[in-house]
């Protein structure tokens, strides 16, 4: 906890238009009564299915310094309550407040994918130069975004905010909330394709981010993506102050020159605007490479430190399900062991394909085996069967040994491999309990195993099995 306040009652008083009877501080925002710390001001959010009113004493209870909800509640301290009229609405006007009260670089990301990556290295480049603020974990919604304003302290030097969008227009009211300085599109692909009739719908519904920028502020985009062109007239409508392209096109103003992978980490040399630059990303994977160029393009925008930026690159490590490593030992007898890649968090084509490819660049043992367990990719409409499909030649160009597969649309591709790559060993199950079993029954020593599917599938559950089988965490190994 910070030994300063985030929002003292006073500062509540104002941003609600309220009276306060006692005068408390609060030093954190929560909207969940499970994971309260000491002194947190804790929002009683009601939804279709749940009333955040009802665990507003657990809450105090834990050590909410005050709570703010719509009516009063028994069997508490009456001073502790800030009553609105919406507590939803009291969510955004304090998340309002946060940005109003600090005049510092604001940097937006968004993207079809690698958006919560790039946040997070553009989290770890900037602290190593000032006090930063990013929003947490992938709160880039109606409720995250505002939540993540409400928690950024006013003496913070940079802060970086993820934004997500399932509809066109999601992107434009949360852009009006953050009011960047600095909006980063990491790439537009083919993803939430149900709510779109084509990508080019869902480019200009990413582009929304550009949209207060108003005349100044800075739009950076992917020069190699095929969108990169329309995302462009896009910010220049919006009237940006300027555009800085990123990528391994020529024609990029950051681009990189030389990458290379090592059993860790990343290695680039790369211009930046005419610099050149060499550098470690704590991450393995072209996409990797790829979400960096981006984080210096904006770093270097907003005038940090580029050296100092790049060490803090180096010291990136993976969050779960989104790529962490650990080496997993199963057999006290032989000591054999595997090596897991947790790309269990969600799943789209763009991303699916990025995790496949990574498989493809470990180096792998003789023994070993490069096997990707997948799960289907949610929210693609009509188009899901042919993207399901479209991986088939990714997994053979990737030299993978093995494929474990559940889900409807898994089984297209399940089909497609088998006709078209008979050198891929596959296997379908119709249900992920089926899976587990064949694959805890099929481990060989040295074997490289990469999970991966949207939330829905539960690919998550796999890898916890897989975690289970350690029987020595003292010899647990890659963790990034």
């Amino acid at each position: 906890m910070s030994l300063l306040p985030l929002w003292t009652s006073q500062e509540l008083e104002a941003v609600f238009n309220v009276s306060i009877n006692a005068r408390w501080n609060s030093y954190g925002v929560s909207i969940d009564s499970r994971s309260i710390e000491k002194g947190d001001l804790f929002f009683g959010l009601t939804g279709d299915n749940f009333d955040g009113h009802a665990y507003v004493k657990v809450a105090l209870d834990s050590g909410a310094a005050g709570a703010i909800v719509s009516k009063k509640i028994e069997g508490v301290d009456p001073d502790k309550l800030v009553i609105v009229s919406d507590v939803m609405e009291a969510l955004v006007a304090l998340g309002k407040a946060g940005r109003a009260r600090v005049d510092v670089p604001i940097i937006a990301v968004t993207g079809s994918v690698g958006k919560t990556g790039t946040k997070e290295a553009l989290k770890a480049a900037l602290s190593r130069y000032k006090k930063t603020h990013a929003s947490v974990l992938s709160y880039n919604n109606d409720v995250g975004v505002p939540l993540s304003l409400a928690r950024m302290p006013y003496d913070v030097e940079y802060g970086i905010f993820e934004l997500g969008m399932n509809h066109s227009g999601e992107i434009r009211e949360l852009v009006k909330l953050v009011r960047p300085d600095v909006s980063i599109i990491t790439t537009v692909e083919l993803a939430h394709s149900e709510f779109f009739e084509n990508v080019e719908e869902i480019a200009d519904a990413k582009a929304e981010i550009f949209t207060t920028l108003n005349g100044k502020g800075t739009a950076i985009i992917n020069r190699d993506n095929p969108h990169y062109e329309r995302l462009k007239t896009r910010a220049i409508e919006a009237n940006v102050g300027e555009i800085i392209s990123f990528g391994s096109h020529k024609e990029a103003d950051v681009k990189v020159l030389r990458h290379y992978f090592h059993d860790t980490c990343s290695c680039v040399i790369a211009d930046i605007s005419g610099r050149t630059m060499s550098y470690k990303v704590g991450m393995l994977g072209y996409h990797w490479v790829m979400n960096s160029m981006a984080v210096l393009a904006a770093v270097d925008a907003v005038g940090a430190d580029l050296g100092l930026s790049g060490l803090g690159l180096a010291e990136l490590t993976p969050l779960a399900g989104r790529g962490r490593r650990d080496r997993i030992y199963y057999d006290i007898a032989t000591d054999a062991s595997l090596l897991l890649i947790d790309e269990s968090y969600n799943a789209n084509p763009a991303s699916m394909k990025a995790a496949i490819k990574t498989l493809g660049e470990c180096e792998s043992s003789e023994e070993g085996r490069k096997i990707a367990v997948l799960g289907d990719m949610a929210e693609l409409g009509e188009q899901a069967d042919e993207m399901h499909i479209g991986l088939a030649s990714t997994l053979y160009e990737a030299e993978v040994d093995r494929i474990f597969l559940v889900g409807s649309h898994m089984k297209k591709l399940a089909d497609q491999v088998n006709n078209q790559y008979p050198e891929i060993y596959v296997s379908y199950f119709n249900d992920k309990a089926a899976l587990e079993r064949a694959l805890l029954s099929d481990l060989h020593d040295h074997d490289i195993i990469m999970v991966k599917g949207s939330n829905s599938s539960g690919m998550f559950d796999v890898v916890k099995k897989l975690k289970c089988l350690d029987i020595n965490q003292d010899k647990q190994a890659m963790n990034g």
